[in-house]
Formats: structure tokens, C-alpha cells, sequence
């Protein structure tokens, strides 16, 4: 039936039974074994079929297919392939082949098992062998060790008489000791009295001297609050003095941030090349909410790394949407600066979109990834400031991580999200 399946996919439709056409279009290994019914059948019937099978043997295998015809089949041929060369080509006595095929893999089979069965009886002998010597093997050891317990118990005696008498030589020196303590108590308790009368007399004094620093420290609290007003009219003057000076010379009302200024391109500017797409624990439910509690904090997101790890089966377009719309929520309630990065790559043409109030939108240049953009604006910051990147990417979490940012995994920010 193998070499039946086989054959089919080189034979014309013409020449191939009819039952079997349907099946003539299946792959070699998906006809032998769905086909297997209809072919051992038309192989039984059919015997023209049969014998444009045995064409391509009579080629490939012609010493054996002319021993078989001739019923000379030579003593190391393999059983198997005689009987099925008997079978398609069915020469005079062709049952007889078979039959003696089949004797020969029994005997076969049946001197296999006896090897095995010679085999195992060797194995057996010599494990009976080594479980003797390993017996004979512990048996020594067991006596040796016999033999070092015995010293050990000796060595034991002799060392409990010794602490025996090491015992009762230190009970009577605690007996002498314990006189020597009582004397000993006797003028502590004499001195204690003198020191305690001393102690009373620097109590009084040190009483007065707090009495007279609560003064000092009451005057002091009083220079100094008119100290602070002072201080705080100064500083109003100055910052009316700012604020006038940049109202005259029109300077810009806000001061550019350090993300602003990292090279980037906006997203419905710059066509994008098509590529393929590519203190608390890490995993502590509390770690976002922590960081976003730091004054003046920075919240990098890695946009897709999120999007793909919360709802991956949207669209691209629905993913940024649905995040940004929860960042902007996000930045309106912890005043946070919040900067989402997008993979440029993921783009083939330019996106139209609206970044809520307070968040930044970001993609990477051509030749540029995510990840190294996040760097960027990571580095891009002063020393000091806290920074948190949103990313179950390991290496950007290590980067961010040497570059003294605090990396968050964007399973808490989905969740953070999923509250608000």
C-alpha cells in the first residue's frame, strides 16, 4: 500500500482506479494513510493497477523482482520486500513466496527473543554479582565503622571524667568567687548612696540650665519669625520682578521639558518604513501607585509592549487609541508627565492622532526602535529626577535599570488602568 501511495502521484488520472482519484491529490505520507482501505482493495481487484505499481520496481530493484519471477530469491533478502514483490507481481507459486516469507520473520522474531532472553539472563548474573560484592563491600564498612564508634565511645568516657573534674573545681571557685562578690556588693551599694546624693545636686543644676535655654530658644523663635517674613516679602518681590521681566521681553510662559527636546518623529508628519512587527518588588501590585505619588514624576510607557500584552487582538489603530485614552485619565488624576513611545515600524503610512491634555506621543525614526528611543529620553533627564518606564521587555527594564530609572511591568499599568 506504501508503494501503491507513492506511485499514484506520478500515475495519469486515467490510470488510476477511479475510487482512488479523489485521493491521488493528497500528499504521499496523507494517501498511504487515508487511502489505505481503498488501495489494499483495488491492489485485490485490479490487475492492471497492480501492475503499474510493480513498473517502477522492476527498474529500481531488478536483480530481486527477476529472482522472485524466477523463484530463486537469495537467503539474505529481506523477507518483507520478497513477499510484497510477490504479491504485485504475482509470478507462478507467488503464495508460496509469502508463506515462506512469513516463516522466515517468525523464526526471526523467535531467535530475537531468545537473544533477549540470553541477554537478560547475562544481566541478571551480573547484577546477582554485584549486589554480592557491594553486600560484602558494606559488611566491611559496617565493621569498620563498628570498629570507630567503639574508640569513640572510649574517647567520650574519658573526656566526660575529665569534665567531671574540671566541674567540681569550678564550683569551688564560684564558691570564691561568689564571696568575693558579696564584699564587692557591699561598696557598690555604699558608693551608690554617694553617687545618688552627687546625682541630686546635678539634677537641680541641670534644671536651670534647661530653664534657661527654653529662654534663649523662646528669643531665638522670635528673631526668627521675623526673620521668614522678611524672607517671604523678599521672595514675592523677586517673583513679581520675574514675571514682569517676561511679560516685557515675551518670553514663552513655560519652560521646555528634557523629553521634549529628544529627536523623534511626529505621527501624522512622517511616513513610517513597513517592517515586520517585533523599597517593592517588580511584580508588587502597590509599585505603580508608589511611583506615581513621586513629585514631579515621569511616566515613560513602551505603548505596544502594553497594547500587546492587554488587548493584542485589536487593531493598531484601536490599541494607541484605547491606551492613550487611559493615560490621559491617568495624567489628569496624578499630574504626571506621561510619555507614550510607539515602535515606528509598525507604521507604513502617516497616523492622525490626538493626544489627550498632558500626555506626550512618540514614534521612533526609520532605522530607530522603540526601545532605543525610550533610552534616550531616559538619558535625556537630569540626575535626581524619578523616571519610571512601563515594560515587561527585559532588556528595556535592565537599560532603564542602569540608567537609574525605575522599571515597571505593564501588567500593573493595565491594572492601574482597569481601576481608574
Amino acid at each position: 500500500m506504501e508503494v501503491a501511495a507513492e506511485v499514484m502521484g506520478a500515475l495519469p488520472v486515467d490510470d488510476v482506479p477511479a475510487p482512488l482519484r479523489p485521493f491521488a491529490r493528497f500528499e504521499r505520507r496523507k494517501r498511504a494513510k487515508l487511502a489505505g482501505q481503498h488501495i489494499a482493495a483495488a491492489l485485490e481487484k485490479d490487475d492492471a493497477f497492480r501492475r503499474r505499481v510493480a513498473e517502477p520496481l522492476r527498474d529500481g530493484q531488478a536483480d530481486l523482482v527477476a529472482a522472485v519471477e524466477g523463484r530463486d530469491v537469495p537467503p539474505a533478502a529481506d523477507p518483507v520486500r520478497v513477499a510484497m514483490l510477490a504479491y504485485l507481481l504475482r509470478p507462478e507459486g507467488w503464495t508460496e513466496l509469502v508463506e515462506s516469507a512469513r516463516e522466515e520473520l517468525e523464526r526471526s522474531a523467535s531467535a530475537s527473543e531468545e537473544e533477549a532472553a540470553e541477554r537478560r539472563v547475562a544481566a541478571l548474573k551480573a547484577e546477582l554479582a554485584a549486589a554480592r560484592a557491594a553486600r560484602a563491600a558494606e559488611l566491611d564498612r559496617l565493621r569498620a565503622e563498628l570498629r570507630e564508634s567503639k574508640a569513640e565511645v572510649a574517647e567520650l568516657r574519658r573526656k566526660l571524667h575529665e569534665a567531671r573534674t574540671r566541674y567540681r573545681a569550678a564550683e569551688e571557685r564560684a564558691g570564691a568567687v561568689a564571696a568575693e562578690a558579696e564584699r564587692a556588693l557591699a561598696a557598690a551599694r555604699e558608693s551608690t548612696a554617694a553617687s545618688e546624693k552627687e546625682m541630686r545636686k546635678l539634677r537641680a543644676r541641670a534644671a536651670q540650665a534647661e530653664a534657661a535655654a527654653e529662654t534663649a530658644r523662646r528669643a531665638a523663635r522670635e528673631g526668627r519669625n521675623v526673620e521668614d517674613v522678611r524672607l517671604r516679602m523678599l521672595l514675592d518681590t523677586l517673583v513679581d520682578a520675574a514675571q514682569g521681566v517676561r511679560r516685557e521681553l515675551a518670553l514663552p510662559s513655560t519652560i521646555e521639558r528634557p523629553a521634549d527636546v529628544v529627536g523623534a518623529l511626529e505621527p501624522d508628519r512622517q511616513p513610517h518604513r513597513a517592517l515586520p512587527g517585533r523599597a517593592l518588588s517588580d511584580s508588587d501590585p502597590q509599585l505603580l501607585d508608589r511611583l506615581l505619588t513621586l513629585p514631579r514624576v515621569h511616566l515613560v510607557v513602551d505603548g505596544y509592549n502594553v497594547t500587546k500584552t492587554g488587548y493584542g487582538e485589536l487593531p493598531l489603530s484601536d490599541q494607541r487609541t484605547r491606551l492613550l485614552s487611559g493615560l490621559g485619565g491617568l495624567a489628569a488624576q496624578t499630574r504626571a508627565e506621561v510619555t507614550c513611545v510607539f515602535d515606528g515600524a509598525e507604521l507604513d503610512a502617516p497616523v492622525a492622532i490626538s493626544a489627550p491634555r498632558g500626555v506626550r506621543v512618540l514614534f521612533s525614526r526609520p532605522g530607530q526602535t522603540a526601545d532605543e528611543l525610550i533610552g534616550e529620553l531616559v538619558r535625556a533627564e537630569p540626575q535626581g529626577r524619578a523616571v519610571v518606564v512601563v515594560s515587561s521587555d527585559r532588556e528595556v527594564a535592565d537599560a532603564a535599570r542602569r540608567a537609574n530609572a525605575r522599571p515597571c511591568p505593564s501588567t500593573l499599568l493595565l491594572r492601574r488602568l482597569g481601576r481608574s
